[in-house]
């Protein structure tokens, strides 16, 4: 399981952001796109990615919530670096393909704000955090001895944190879904904004 979780997070973070990468350099992307994928970037680094990573009010440091073979692998100083790349090419980008997908490819839901649009990140947004803290960081994120840092995005910190629902003995909680929930219209405005 261990390998499987460095892999995918190498991976989801690394691949999509070289392949944004050559796109821009042959003029495949617009700047407004990437100019949303850094933007997003600092947002999720500094909304909870850094804060989660290091502990740093009312926490634990990743280094004491994952088993020691992933601490090698993913070192902590790299890991807030990783996860907010993959947060925001990844999560964001396919986001953001999704909702030009479902407005047939048109420019509309960068226009303005479209509650259409809104819904479809939402659902995605959400709906990969649930898959990741089920199933990627089941066990750093659902032990009762662990618990993440207060963030900006996440202000309830760990002295709030009930349990949303469980999946098959898996909890699902408060305090980590409430950032992509936050992230949601913060990250709409964004994209509106970037494209006007």
């Amino acid at each position: 399981m261990q390998k499987k979780t460095v892999r995918l997070v190498y991976i989801s973070a690394l691949l999509p952001a070289i392949i944004i990468s050559v796109l821009y350099m042959f003029n495949k992307i617009p700047d407004w796109v990437i100019v949303v994928f850094l933007i997003s970037f600092l947002l999720c680094a500094l909304g909870w990615e850094i804060w989660f990573t290091y502990g740093l009010v009312g926490g634990q440091n990743v280094g004491d919530r994952r088993p020691e073979a992933l601490n090698r692998a993913i070192p902590q100083n790299i890991n807030w670096l990783l996860n907010s790349l993959g947060d925001s090419v990844s999560i964001c980008s396919v986001g953001l393909l999704l909702v030009w997908f479902f407005y047939d490819f048109d420019t509309i839901p960068f226009e303005s704000w479209r509650w259409g649009a809104f819904v479809i990140l939402f659902i995605w947004f959400v709906g990969q955090n649930i898959y990741v803290e089920l199933i990627v960081y089941h066990d750093q994120l659902n032990d009762n001895e662990t618990s993440l840092s207060w963030a900006p995005l996440s202000p309830a910190g760990p002295w709030w944190n009930p349990t949303l629902f469980k999946i098959g003995g898996k909890s699902v909680k408060f305090q980590t879904q409430i950032p992509w929930i936050l992230m949601t219209p913060i990250f709409y405005w964004l994209v509106i904004i970037c494209y006007r």
